[in-house]
């Protein structure tokens, strides 16, 4: 079987006037946030209760701290004003929040606003690329942009640096993954040279995509939550795209030596498949014990 990073988005009414329309809007947007603020426990994000809490699940003024926005326009937020909401407050919102796919969908929806993670953008993956993915295995193999979304990957891949499909879909980002994920981390063999590799293949891409909201989110996240990232990212080192040998650790079969390899999709430097074929017999023994794992670990969870 192929993942597909895609969520879905529930229809809204439209034939209101926009003004009546928009005011809707606003009061649905305020009354969501409330809903999920008031279900978090403080606990839960690392903040203490306290004696004196008579609200419930987290203050306004936490979640407003946690997504690095002011306390007073986040209450105008909840009291249904008329501000502008950019797609980095919402993605911030989203992740303070411990929102889903759906909810995070919903999110976007009634804010107005155009979700620019790779969830909700994706190209379509269509069912020849689907195939080809599920063709290839036991060799592990995704689909990824230049901003290293992962959009499509086969059983194999989805169990190379953990479990993939316990991701959530706005966080499969092998960015996101390698400078903050425990797991991906402990898979990667030369880890640090990884991060700078990966930072500097990045600044070169983004020279075409300057600007755009979906590479400002990813940037601005990758430098609150990391700071390896944030002195990769200072170093303002560039590199084109390579293929090369890599080494990972693998929590179920042990080590992997693996050949990766770019195959473009488009003419321009963007969407591609990804591959790692066995650099050994060894690697191809234990390639294909890791698809063996995956299917039985995909048959149980569709059995449960």
């Amino acid at each position: 079987m192929v993942r597909e990073t895609t969520t879905g988005h529930a229809p809204y009414a439209q034939d209101l006037p926009a003004s009546r329309g928009s005011e809707i809007r606003r009061h649905e947007l305020a009354a969501f946030l409330r809903s999920r603020r008031e279900r978090i426990p403080p606990e839960q994000v690392g903040l203490p209760r306290g004696r004196r809490r008579r609200t419930p699940g987290l203050r306004r003024e936490e979640v407003a701290q946690l997504s690095a926005v002011g306390v007073t326009w986040y209450t105008w937020l909840e009291q249904a004003r008329d501000i502008q909401v950019s797609e980095q407050v919402l993605d911030a919102l989203a992740r303070t929040l411990l929102l889903d796919s759906s909810e995070r969908a919903h999110l976007f929806q009634l804010a107005g606003a155009v979700d620019p993670s790779p969830a909700a953008t994706c190209p379509t993956i269509t069912p020849a690329l689907r195939q080809m993915l599920a063709q290839l295995e036991p060799v592990p193999a995704c689909i990824q942009n230049s901003r290293y979304d992962i959009l499509a990957y086969n059983r194999t891949y989805g169990r190379l640096m953990g479990n993939l499909d316990a991701v959530p879909p706005q966080d499969r980002n092998c960015m996101i993954l390698v400078y903050t994920n425990d797991e991906w981390r402990r898979s990667i063999v030369l880890l640090e040279e990884t991060m700078r590799l990966m930072a500097a293949k990045l600044r070169a891409s983004m020279a075409g995509h300057l600007g755009e909201p979906a590479w400002k989110m990813l940037i601005k996240r990758l430098t609150a939550e990391s700071e390896e990232f944030r002195e990769a990212w200072e170093r303002y080192e560039v590199v084109g795209a390579r293929s090369k040998t890599k080494q990972f650790l693998n929590a179920y079969v042990g080590l992997l030596t693996l050949d990766h390899t770019d195959l473009w999709l488009t003419p321009d430097v963007g969407a591609r498949m990804v591959t790692y074929a066995p650099a050994d017999e060894e690697s191809r023994e234990r390639l294909e014990q890791l698809h063996a794992f995956a299917l039985t670990a995909e048959a149980e969870a569709e059995a449960a």
